[in-house]
């Protein structure tokens, strides 16, 4: 038997009603949460690749998705980027960079292709849209197990010569400020990093 906040009893009808209220309004209240604070969604399963979205409301949020990124990396690890200019990759890519303590600038490779920076790993940052899908003699994939964390900007432009275990991120341009991350997992390791981070 249910009571009233004012004393008197509840009848069996009403505190069915009562309990259905409650339950309904916790749920509704933790998904409103999830989505106000959290912003992070797995939202499709493609295949065997898990898809995920986050959403950043300025650059702080872009910065703070990146450094929890580093915070699961490992060697041989390839994180692809995709998006239109100033949407938000080379953010990434440097706040991946200064996670895992690289003390040098780190800057868009756009005329050198690769830049080669020291830190708890080799980091391995690209800018491959230059080169306009041809890549020949570059030597790319060797940098695929050289042990160290690859993240390569426009990285649509060279589908043919990426690793099948990956991680992809599509910048989207929602706002002045606002960024939807759409996030592909290419294989377990992949998966669990999401996991762990979202």
């Amino acid at each position: 038997m249910l009571w009233h906040l004012n004393g008197n009893k509840c009848s069996g009808f009403h505190s069915k009603i009562f309990i259905l209220l409650h339950i309904a309004n916790g749920y509704i209240l933790f998904l409103f949460k999830l989505i106000v604070k959290v912003n992070i969604f797995v939202y499709n399963k493609d295949g065997d690749n898990m898809e995920y979205k986050f959403v950043a409301k300025n650059e702080l949020d872009t910065i703070e998705f990146a450094q929890n990124m580093e915070s699961e990396k490992f060697p041989n690890m390839v994180i692809c980027l995709n998006g239109d200019l100033g949407s938000g990759k080379t953010i990434f890519a440097k706040a991946f960079a200064q996670a895992m303590e690289v003390k040098e600038s780190v800057t868009s490779p756009t005329f050198s292709i690769i830049k080669e920076y020291s830190g708890e790993l080799p980091l391995y940052h690209m800018d491959v849209y230059r080169l306009d899908g041809h890549c020949d003699g570059i030597g790319i994939e060797e940098y695929f197990d050289k042990g160290g964390v690859v993240i390569i900007e426009w990285a649509d432009t060279i589908k043919e010569l990426l690793p099948e275990e990956r991680i992809d991120i599509h910048f989207v341009v929602t706002g002045e400020e606002k960024r939807t991350l759409v996030i592909r997992a290419f294989g377990r390791q992949y998966e669990e990093l999401c996991e762990a981070i979202l």
